[in-house]
């Protein structure tokens, strides 16, 4: 057996180094090292049905080097997968299914968007801590439906030095995920050489520290080697495994192995033939040995036959227990009420001003409850996000089915966490921590939007009315940051009514969203007003004069001061329209009638206010209208004295209209 695996190991060093060599720029150092590991993963131990690549029951496979990817796409080739042998001549070739890093949704089999590195391997604690708690709340944790599930991600040198993985590594030894499986390729390899050159530390000794097992393969270029790596690995002992693979780059290349030029460039024609010849294989362009392809149908039949086996067991299970099967649906189809914003208005405390966290927070309880998915946590700030669901308990260690998560001062790990958790299944997952630290998450933002991940973040304390804590913390730019995003959809409520609508278009959301909260009080909208809140479509007319002479645009907690400013300026005899805009994005989504009834086209006198930068403004009032925001960064203060001191009072707001547009008042 040990010979037919080696061949198909081969015949995957040489497809990869041919894909890389046809596309004339890719990865082959990589999958040529990682192969032998990796096919006999596939074949003799991973859990995975190609017949239907979401089976629930299966175990999921992380390319966090995604580089790599060839490796993978050889993978999903030759387990039959729905790649064909022209996808593979296809690599990083326009609109194929084989591009530079996996893509999920884009390329059956690929679980996880990968590419920056580290992403994958937080991802995959994220997918590790989604399965525990799926499977201790439906009540088969400790069954052979689950308990053998794991989540495997690959890692490169470069994931290891990247400080996500530091993060997600830390949290995952204390939560003991034990259905954690990392495999290390570990080649002494990266672009600019060797590792020493910048990394000399023992990270297995590192992995013990944060309360891994760690195993290492010293030759994982050794079938027989791997086989009894993984085989250890499998037998769990209560904690999160991390298996050094120790491999050699470019393996199989007679003058490129163990070198930086095998890692981000082509071997080239002659040292391919060269390869090809070494490894007994002939000079044919992407040649598949039959033997290889025997032995993979043959195994992919059983892997179908052991799914099925898994379904029937499965299926029996929801027979029996039809109340654990009603919340399965509900988790598994991310199950919304068709009356959930009529439920989450009741709850919106409206009594009184209220800072928009405390009426998301308050507002979330009910969300929680009517929505199964629906968990998260925050970055050790739950007592000032107010995220913390106080009927629901905490996932531990010791209690796997608890909704609330603490993910520790994290936000880039958590930020793939809760991807992970998305991607995983069965979850809507939340985020919190303050407006400013969205800076930490960004990459995880950006890969959230590629991959369209139904999640919500909520950013609290979202401007300069922080105050005390001072310029570090009061956020400016990051508003603008969010926005730039391509499929982030921003919210930021106005009041506990605009909160309840922003959580009901939050769940519904295909793709992240961000929810801006206030840390100050908020008056709520008017009682004569509240039937006007249309946060689904964006945008929406709060207050209206016929004929008006000022139209102002107001978000979040500017609303409140955008109505006050306008009664003023009634007072001197002006007529004017107040547009809540708690979002761009769904505005600008909405068709063109309707954003033009809200904003007309060719109106000059527009005000845009919102306490953060101005810059993007000019899209929604043009050439001659104010941008009302603050393009420095703020001082340590009082919000109330940083208010009087930058212009943000109804007052001053109105001198500064009343300036630009003097020509009313003549």
């Amino acid at each position: 057996m040990d010979s037919i695996l080696k061949i198909a190991s081969d015949n995957i060093r040489i497809l990869s180094a041919e894909a890389v060599q046809k596309a004339k720029s890719g990865h082959p150092g990589m999958p040529m090292g990682c192969a032998d590991f990796a096919f006999t993963l596939w074949y003799k131990y991973m859990r995975h049905n190609p017949a239907n690549p979401e089976w629930l029951g299966r175990d999921r496979f992380v390319l966090s080097a995604g580089h790599g990817s060839m490796l993978l796409y050889s993978l999903l080739y030759l387990f039959e997968y729905g790649m064909k042998l022209e996808d593979i001549k296809q690599f990083r070739q326009w609109q194929s299914l084989t591009p530079g890093h996996p893509e999920y949704k884009h390329t059956t089999g690929v679980e996880v968007t990968t590419g920056p590195l580290g992403s994958g391997f937080a991802t995959g604690v994220g997918m590790s801590i989604a399965s525990k708690q799926f499977a201790a709340e439906i009540g088969l944790n400790n069954s052979e439906l689950f308990n053998k599930q794991k989540v495997y991600t690959l890692c490169s040198d470069g994931c290891m030095m990247e400080g996500t993985t530091h993060e997600a590594a830390s949290l995952a030894g204390h939560l003991k995920l034990d259905n954690l499986i990392c495999l290390y390729d570990s080649n002494n390899i990266t672009i600019e050489g060797d590792t020493s050159l910048a990394f000399t530390e023992n990270v297995g000794m590192r992995y013990e520290a944060y309360g891994w097992r760690v195993i290492t393969i010293e030759n994982a270029n050794s079938i027989s080697q791997v086989e009894k790596g993984l085989e250890k690995a499998l037998q769990s002992d209560g904690r999160p495994t991390f298996v050094i693979c120790k491999t050699q780059i470019g393996f199989g290349s007679p003058n490129k192995v163990n070198k930086n030029s095998a890692h981000g460039e082509p071997l080239g024609e002659e040292e391919l033939a060269a390869t090809k010849k070494r490894l007994g294989f002939p000079e044919t362009p992407f040649y598949i040995n039959e033997e290889v392809k025997e032995l993979c149908s043959k195994r992919v039949k059983e892997l179908k036959a052991e799914a099925a086996v898994w379904d029937n067991e499965f299926n029996k299970f929801l027979e029996t227990k039809p109340e654990k099967a009603e919340n399965i649906s509900k988790r598994l189809h991310k199950s919304i009420p068709g009356n959930l914003l009529e439920e989450l208005l009741k709850t919106a405390p409206t009594d009184e001003p209220a800072a928009s966290r405390a009426s998301a927070g308050a507002i979330l309880q009910k969300a929680s409850e009517l929505v199964p998915a629906l968990m998260g946590g925050a970055a050790d700030l739950a007592p000032s996000t107010k995220t913390l669901v106080k009927t629901q308990s905490d996932f531990t260690p010791e209690n796997l089915s608890g909704k609330n998560f603490h993910f520790g001062v994290r936000e880039l790990g958590m930020g793939f966490l809760i991807n992970g958790m998305s991607l995983y299944g069965g979850v809507i997952p939340y985020a919190a921590t303050f407006t400013v630290f969205s800076d930490y998450m960004k990459p995880a933002l950006r890969l959230a939007a590629i991959q369209k991940l139904n999640l919500v973040y909520c950013f609290t304390h979202d401007s300069i009315f922080v105050g005390e804590d001072g310029p570090t913390h009061q956020p400016i730019e990051q508003i603008a940051m969010l926005r730039s995003i391509p499929g982030m959809t921003v919210i930021r409520p106005a009041d506990a009514n605009e909160a309840a609508h922003a959580w009901n278009s939050a769940l519904r959301i295909e793709g992240p969203v961000a929810m801006l909260l206030t840390r100050q009080k908020l008056d709520p909208v008017p009682p004569e007003l509240k039937d006007k809140i249309d946060v689904a479509k964006g945008a929406y007319i709060l207050s209206d004069d016929k004929n008006f002479d000022i139209l102002i645009i107001a978000t979040g907690s500017e609303v409140n001061l955008g109505l006050k400013a306008a009664e003023l300026l009634r007072k001197e005899g002006k007529r004017i329209r107040v547009v809540s805009m708690p979002s761009r994005e769904l505005f600008l989504a909405q068709e063109k009638d309707y954003q033009v009834s809200v904003i007309p086209e060719n109106f000059k006198n527009i005000v845009s206010l919102e306490l953060g930068t101005t810059f993007g403004w000019e899209k929604f009032i043009g050439k001659s209208g104010l941008a009302i925001g603050l393009n420095h960064f703020g001082d340590s203060a009082p919000y109330k004295k940083l208010s009087d001191e930058y212009g943000f009072t109804p007052e001053k707001i109105v001198s500064r209209i009343n300036n630009v547009f003097n020509d009313l008042n003549k």
